[in-house]
C-alpha cells in the first residue's frame, strides 16, 4: 500500500513504487540501489518527493508520496531511551540534497535511525546525498549532517554500526531533547533594522547566532536575496547549528517555499516574528483578538506557500496564537473566523465608544501617550500616576513595563487629577515600530482611535536611542495613517539619564529643521528618575483645553440634591456652612452650570 498524497498518480506508477516492498536491503547498508533508482525516477515523472522507510532487518516498512514525514513511523519519547529502529529515505526534486527543516523536525521527533535526501535532476537522475543522524553534545539530543555525498560514499557507510554507537550513547547518559530555537538573521535594507530585528527576536527569548546583510537594488523575487547568498546562509546554518532564518522584511508565500528548500531550516519574515510577540504578550480578550485577526489575514494570502510553518510537525515561532493551521485549510473556514472576529471587535468598539461619549459628556480632557516600542511609555504612565492619580484609581494594577520591545499591548486609560484643571484622562497606547505590519495597524485600530480622540498627544520617544530620529519618522507615519499627525501635542524626549548631551542636540536640531515638528513644545525628562515630571504635568495643564469656571453658590438647605448634584459633577474648591444655606466654591462646565444657575451667586474671574 502506497501512502501520502496519490491524488492524480497513475496505477502504473503505483504498481512500480508497490514492487518496492519486496526488495530487501542488507542490514549495514542504508538503502538497496534498486530502491534508490525506483524512488529517483518516479519521483522525476511525478516531480514529487517519495519516501522510503527501512527497518534494522533490511525489510520496507512504509512507502509514500510526499516528504519524510509523510512515512508510517510512531513517536517515540526519549524516555524509552532507544530510536525508532526505522531509517527513511525520500527524494528531494527540487536539486537540493540537504536536509528541509521538515526533515530535521522528523529525525528528531521521530527518532529516525537516519535520513537520507537524494537530490535529483528534473529527468529523474541522482545528483547527490545528505545523510542525517542523531548525535549527543552536551547531553542533548541533536542532529548531525553530511552532505553532497556521491553514491559510493552512501552505499559505503555501515548504518547499523553508527546507530548502535548512538543508541548506547543515549541508553548510558541523561539525554534530553534540544528543542530550543536558534536563529540567523538577514536583512537586506539598512543595519539599524537589522539591529532592530535582533531585539525583536531575543523579545521573542530566541538567541541569534549570526546576522547576514546584504544591500541590493533590486529584490530577488524568487530567494529576496539571491541564490549565492542563500547557499552561503545554508552553510553558515549548518555550521551554527541554527534551525530558524529570520528575514527583515515581509517574504511572499513563494519566496518562504523555496528558501526553505535551499536552507534546510525554517524560515519566517518580520511580519511574523512581529505577530508572534503579539501574540505571546496579549491579556486582554481585545488584544488577543486583534492579533489573532491580524495573524488569520497575513496568513490567508500565504496558504499555498508557508511550509513548515504550517505543518503539522513545524513548532515554535509562527504556530502560536489562533493555532497551527495546515496546508489544507478551508479557506471559507479562515474568513469566516475573520468575520466573526471582526463581529467581536465591533462589539468592543462600541463599548469604547460609551465610554468615550461619558467622558465627553462629563467634559473630562483626553491625553495619550504614543510613540515607539520600548520608548517608556507605560513607566511614564505609571510614575504619572503615582505622582497624580485620583484615589478612586489608586490601587489598580499598573501597567507592566520592562525594558523590551512590546512590553505591553493593551491601550488602558486612567485618571489623573491637574493642580489646577482638575480630572483628566491618561491612555497608554501600544508602541508603534519600523515596518509596523499593515493587518495589526488595521486591527489594532478600534484601540487606536484612542489616540484620534485626544485632546493632547504626548509623543514619548526614547532619546537615548541611537535611531531617535528614524522612530520618530515611523511613528508619525502610523499617526498619518490614522489621520492624527495634525493634533496638538507635546513632544516628550525620555530616557535623558541615559542620554549624551549630543544625542539629545542631534535630535533637537532635526526637530527644528522639521515643518511638522518645530510648534511641538518639547520637554526632556527621565520617567525612571521621575526628573521634569512635575514639569510635565504643567505642560500638560498649560496645553489643554479649559472649559470649566469658577462658580460661587449659595444653596438653601431645602435644596441639598443641588450640592449633591454639584460634588458629583464639579470640582469643589471650598465648602461653607452659612445661616442662610451652604456657600461653594466649584469649578463647573457649561452643562452643570446651566443646570444649577438658580443658586448662582457670581462667577468669579
Amino acid at each position: 500500500m502506497i501512502v501520502g498524497n496519490i491524488e492524480g498518480i497513475r496505477n502504473s506508477i503505483l504498481e512500480e513504487l508497490e514492487k518496492i516492498h519486496t526488495i530487501r536491503t542488507s542490514k549495514d547498508e542504508i538503502c538497496n540501489v534498486e530502491i534508490l533508482n525506483i524512488i529517483a525516477r518516479v519521483s522525476g515523472m511525478i516531480e514529487r518527493e517519495v519516501s522510503v522507510a527501512i527497518n534494522r532487518k533490511g525489510n520496507v516498512t512504509s512507502v509514500a508520496i510526499g516528504d519524510s514525514t509523510s512515512v508510517e513511523v510512531p513517536v517515540i519519547d526519549i524516555s524509552e531511551k532507544r530510536l525508532s529502529g526505522v531509517r527513511v529515505i525520500h527524494t528531494h526534486p527540487n536539486g537540493y540534497c540537504n536536509l528541509s527543516a521538515l526533515d530535521i523536525t522528523a529525525l528528531l521527533k521521530l527518532k529516525l535511525d537516519s535520513i537520507v535526501s537524494i537530490a535529483i535532476n528534473e529527468d529523474g537522475n541522482i545528483i547527490d546525498f545528505s545523510l542525517g543522524m542523531l548525535r549527543l553534545y552536551n547531553n542533548k539530543l541533536e542532529y548531525d549532517e553530511q552532505m553532497n555525498l556521491s553514491l559510493d560514499e552512501i552505499l559505503s557507510i555501515n548504518i547499523l554500526d553508527k546507530v548502535r554507537f548512538i543508541e548506547n550513547l543515549i541508553k548510558t547518559n541523561d539525554v534530553i531533547e534540544d528543542t530550543e530555537e536558534k536563529a540567523i538573521l538577514v536583512g537586506a535594507d539598512t543595519k539599524e533594522s537589522l539591529e532592530e530585528l535582533a531585539e525583536l527576536t531575543l523579545a521573542c527569548n530566541i538567541p541569534v547566532l549570526k546576522t547576514v546583510f546584504q544591500s541590493r537594488n533590486k529584490i530577488d523575487p524568487a530567494f529576496f536575496i539571491g541564490r549565492g547568498k542563500v547557499l552561503e546562509i545554508a552553510s553558515m546554518r549548518q555550521i551554527e547549528r541554527a534551525n530558524v532564518i529570520i528575514f527583515d522584511d515581509e517574504l511572499s508565500g513563494s519566496q518562504v517555499r523555496n528558501l526553505e528548500a535551499a536552507l534546510g531550516a525554517k524560515v519566517i519574515d518580520r511580519t511574523t516574528l512581529i505577530l508572534e510577540i503579539f501574540a505571546t504578550r496579549a491579556k486582554t480578550k481585545e488584544s488577543k483578538i486583534q492579533v489573532e485577526l491580524a495573524q488569520l489575514k497575513y496568513r490567508l494570502s500565504r496558504l499555498q506557500g508557508l511550509g513548515t510553518i504550517l505543518s503539522r510537525t513545524g513548532g515554535g515561532i509562527g504556530t502560536r496564537g489562533p493555532g497551527e493551521k495546515k496546508l489544507e485549510t478551508d479557506r471559507r473556514h479562515i474568513m469566516e473566523t475573520i468575520y466573526d472576529l471582526k463581529g467581536e471587535l465591533k462589539k468592543i468598539k462600541k463599548t469604547r465608544e460609551v465610554q468615550r461619549e461619558k467622558r465627553n459628556k462629563e467634559s473630562i480632557p483626553k491625553v495619550s501617550l504614543v510613540g515607539y516600542t520600548n520608548a517608556g511609555k507605560s513607566t511614564l504612565r505609571n510614575t504619572l500616576c503615582d505622582l497624580s492619580a485620583r484615589k478612586d484609581s489608586q490601587g489598580k494594577e499598573k501597567v507592566f513595563e520592562a525594558d523590551m520591545l512590546f512590553a505591553t499591548l493593551d491601550t488602558t486609560t486612567r485618571a489623573l487629577t491637574l493642580k489646577n484643571k482638575g480630572i483628566i484622562t491618561l491612555t497608554d497606547t501600544v508602541g508603534f515600530v519600523r515596518k509596523l505590519p499593515h493587518d495589526l495597524v488595521e486591527a489594532f485600530k478600534s484601540t487606536l482611535e484612542e489616540v484620534i480622540f485626544s485632546d493632547l498627544l504626548c509623543h514619548v520617544v526614547d532619546i537615548s536611542s541611537d535611531t531617535a530620529i528614524e522612530q520618530y519618522k515611523a511613528v508619525n507615519e502610523v499617526l498619518r495613517e490614522l489621520n492624527a499627525i495634525d493634533k496638538d501635542g507635546i513632544l516628550v524626549l525620555n530616557k535623558i539619564d541615559k542620554a549624551t548631551e549630543e544625542q539629545i542636540n542631534s535630535f533637537i536640531e532635526f526637530i527644528q529643521n522639521d515643518e511638522e515638528a518645530r510648534s511641538q513644545d518639547i520637554i526632556k525628562l527621565s520617567a525612571k528618575t521621575g526628573v521634569n515630571l512635575e514639569e510635565f504635568l504643567s505642560l500638560i495643564e498649560e496645553k489643554l483645553p479649559y472649559n470649566y469656571k469658577k462658580v460661587e453658590f449659595l444653596i438653601p438647605y431645602d435644596k441639598s440634591s443641588i450640592q449633591s448634584f454639584l460634588h458629583r459633577n464639579g470640582r469643589v474648591i471650598s465648602e461653607e456652612y452659612r445661616e442662610d444655606g451652604t456657600f461653594m466654591l466649584v469649578e463647573v462646565d457649561d452643562e452643570v452650570y446651566n443646570k444649577s444657575k438658580e443658586c448662582v451667586v457670581k462667577i468669579v474671574e
